[in-house]
């Protein structure tokens, strides 16, 4: 009776530990089936968001829950519009190149005007008859008044928007071979400052420099490139012991100084040279040995070009990547003139241009605000 005992024991041990076994085996297979798309939703968003905008619209199209979760993490910068400055009347217009659209706009708060820099969606503008400088936001309409200011030969740039208490006006000029003079402006200033320096290197300021505001600090590339620089809170003024970027001979024609762009992103500071029919040329400063190092791709970040600022932008939907985009529009307004550092080609097709040729004031890439149905 005992041994019966046991062994019906013992065959309930059996079932026991087979069921178990058969457990864990369908718990490991089922595991062994599970997708990426039973990830849980909190670890799905953090690897889409790690994306570029365009792997995520490819995610998005995995199934129906990678869509939302991808379309709940997207982010979509909003491109520059190039504003064109109308030689006659009041009407402007601004072109979307993301959408390939213009919009147009009557705006007489700028009869008279004179562009001479952009940041944050702001203009500043000079009236050169009353000398008087102000900054403007066509989306808002917008003005705030600034001290009046003779800017002559000279280009004029600003920190931030004036909307902030630290916006800094920065302008110089040029004195004598070894001296220039340096003219800042703060919001709420009744006059502008002037403090004279000394150049202990090459330096002669004119209208062809470019400005950027980088750091906290505003560097000014001059026609023959080298890089002076200015710090708004120790004011100093010095010019940087970096050699001009070396361009190859055939640049050193008529007009190759006027086609260079400077733009500044996430603390690096980059110039583009242009010169006819010649690809574009960029170089990045490298302040750890203090030269200008020729890079071969943009590094995913999309330029816009134009004479007195320029834009740098990441995950712009419907633009080429590593591309530069110019200030000028072809086949009725419909195209964006761009080079691409990765396809190293103009688009359209043979759209070389001397890009210094044009008029410094004719147009000028301005930030639009994330909602502008008001505006158009």
């Amino acid at each position: 009776m005992a041994g019966k005992k046991r062994r019906k024991l013992k065959s309930l041990a059996e079932t026991n530990t087979e069921s178990k076994r058969m457990a864990l085996k369908g718990k490991r297979e089922k595991s062994e089936l599970q997708t990426w798309s039973d990830l849980p939703t909190e670890l799905l968003e953090l690897i889409v968001s790690q994306l570029t905008l365009e792997d995520n619209v490819r995610a998005s199209v995995v199934c129906k829950r990678w869509h939302s979760v991808a379309n709940s993490v997207r982010v979509v910068n909003q491109s520059p519009w190039l504003m064109y400055f109308p030689k006659y009347g009041n009407l402007y217009e601004f072109y979307d190149p993301s959408l390939r659209k213009t919009h147009s706009i009557e705006l007489p708060e700028l009869n008279g005007t004179r562009v001479c820099y952009t940041k944050d969606g702001w203009l500043l503008l000079y009236r050169p008859r009353s000398h008087r400088m102000f900054f403007f936001n066509p989306f808002t309409r917008e003005v705030i008044k600034l001290p009046r200011f003779e800017l002559t030969y000279q280009i004029v740039a600003f920190s931030c928007a004036p909307t902030s208490t630290s916006c800094m006006l920065f302008t110089v000029k040029h004195i004598s071979p070894t001296i220039v003079a340096v003219s800042t402006c703060h919001l709420g200033a009744t006059e502008w400052v002037t403090v004279n320096y000394q150049n202990r290197l090459p330096f002669v300021s004119s209208i062809w420099n470019k400005l950027v505001f980088c750091n906290g600090l505003f560097y000014c590339l001059s026609l023959t490139g080298w890089l002076g620089v200015f710090d708004p809170l120790e004011r100093i003024w010095s010019v940087l012991a970096v050699p001009p970027p070396k361009c190859p001979e055939n640049f050193f024609a008529k007009t190759w100084w006027k086609g260079k762009f400077m733009a500044e992103h996430k603390g690096e500071i980059s110039v583009i040279y242009t010169c006819s029919s010649e690809n574009p040329i960029m170089f990045k400063l490298d302040r750890v040995n203090m030269v200008w190092e020729e890079m071969k791709t943009l590094d995913g970040v999309i330029l816009f070009a134009s004479f007195l600022s320029s834009h740098c932008r990441t995950d712009l939907y419907g633009l080429m990547r590593n591309s530069v985009y110019f200030p000028k529009v072809r086949f009725y307004g419909k195209r964006c003139i761009s080079y691409s550092f990765d396809h190293r080609r103009y688009y359209p097709r043979k759209q070389c241009h001397d890009w210094g040729d044009q008029d410094p004031f004719e147009n000028i890439w301005i930030e639009p605000p994330q909602n502008f149905s008001s505006f158009t």
